[in-house]
Formats: C-alpha cells, sequence, structure tokens
C-alpha cells in the first residue's frame, strides 16, 4: 500500500519542483542515491523499472526509506502495462509513470488512489489521459519537444500539469526555460547521477546539486 495518497505526493511536487529519475541493480547503491537526494531536500524519487528484478530492488528499496527517508514518496517509473503498474503498485509505490500513455494503466492506479502519469506527446493524448484521471501527465522526451512545445499546450490547456523529463539540465538556464513555458515540474537522471559520481560513492556531490537545483526552482517559481 502507498505510504502518501494522491493529494500527498501532488503537495510533494508542487513543493519541490523536481523528481529525480534513477535506477540501479544494487540495492546499496540505490540507498545511498536516495538518501543523497533526500539530504539534498528532494521528497518524490522516481525509480525505474529498466532492469532485470528491478521490482525486488524497489520493494526492498520502498521498506528502507520507509524508515530512513520518512517524508519520501518513492514511485516507479517505466511502467507501460497494466500488470506491471499493479505489481509496484502492491510493492508500495505512491505514484506511476511511463515513457508513454497506456489507457489501462490508468484504471488500476484510480483504484487505489495512485497518480499515474503518463508519457504523452500531443494536446490530444494529454487530454485523454487527463479525461482517464492522470491530474498529472510527462512531456517525454522533453528535449525533442522543447520548451516551445509545453508553452504552446498550456496556451489552450492552461489547466494542464506537465511534468518534463529527459533533456532537462540541472542549471539555471534550463530550469529556467522550462517553468517559464509553464512546466508544473521536472524529471532529472544521468545529470544529477553522473556514472562517475555514483561510482566513486561522492554522495555529497549528489546532495549538493539536488539542493541547488531546488533553490533555482524555488527562486523561479517565487518570482
Amino acid at each position: 500500500m502507498a505510504k502518501f495518497d494522491k493529494i500527498a505526493v501532488f503537495q510533494k511536487i508542487a513543493a519541490t519542483g523536481m523528481v529525480p529519475v534513477y535506477y540501479h541493480a544494487n540495492l546499496e547503491t540505490a540507498k545511498q542515491v536516495v538518501k543523497a537526494c533526500y539530504e539534498g531536500g528532494v521528497r518524490v524519487f522516481e525509480f525505474t523499472n529498466r532492469g532485470d528484478f528491478a521490482h525486488e530492488v524497489f520493494g526492498e528499496l520502498v521498506k528502507w526509506a520507509d524508515k530512513e527517508c520518512p517524508e519520501l514518496a518513492l514511485g516507479a517509473g517505466t511502467v507501460v502495462d497494466p500488470a506491471t503498474a499493479a505489481l509496484y503498485i502492491q510493492l508500495g509505490a505512491c505514484f506511476i509513470v511511463g515513457p508513454l500513455f497506456n489507457p489501462d494503466v490508468a484504471p488500476v492506479c484510480n483504484r487505489r488512489l495512485v497518480p499515474y502519469c503518463p508519457g504523452c506527446g500531443t494536446a490530444s493524448e494529454i487530454g485523454k489521459a487527463q479525461e482517464l484521471g492522470a491530474d498529472l501527465t510527462k512531456v517525454f522526451p522533453g528535449d525533442v519537444y522543447g520548451p516551445a512545445f509545453v508553452k504552446n499546450v498550456m496556451a489552450p490547456m492552461p489547466w494542464a500539469k506537465v511534468m518534463v523529463t529527459g533533456g532537462v539540465a540541472p542549471t539555471q538556464q534550463s530550469l529556467e526555460a522550462w517553468f517559464a513555458a509553464g512546466a508544473y515540474c521536472v524529471g532529472m537522471g544521468s545529470q544529477l547521477f553522473p556514472k562517475q559520481v555514483v561510482a566513486a560513492g561522492q554522495w555529497q556531490d549528489i546532495t549538493n546539486k539536488c539542493r541547488e537545483c531546488l533553490d533555482i526552482i524555488a527562486q523561479i517559481k517565487g518570482r
């Protein structure tokens, strides 16, 4: 069962504006990355379903985070079908994210009041996802669509809440461009966790980078 309900998850996303996106097959490494992000102010974290037995790592991560990162809403990403969504929800996922929009995933999430954030690439896809209960939709890959896409979608659909993932850099320039376009939040992966930083166990670097990004986002939203 999800530790945080849909309202609580959205409150956390709204408060921070950033969702780290990460996968690692090694549980201990995943714990270190999650803890580093948490100490940097992150309160919503997406663990992606991108490797063999990823769900087993996720299940252990959820139980660990319940004690070590008590305010963290941990969700599952790269979910493309209802069976996988159900599996991760049973393991405690607080939200489900997909690179694509699968209408059959929505009822599974809605039944348990778990947010479903599908990847959408057109205004029609975003609209259909909203009809099926997706309060937050994902623009992916962001670097292909660009801030102009978000801006032009928001013009006729100002109620839309969009998370941009892919192509978001942890820099003032990149974050300003996306939030100015109307992004509700951003998802960031490899640029928050460079392979060499993880390999060297430089967890404080990750903490510092997360804190820096959250400070930039707070400044942008505060204007």
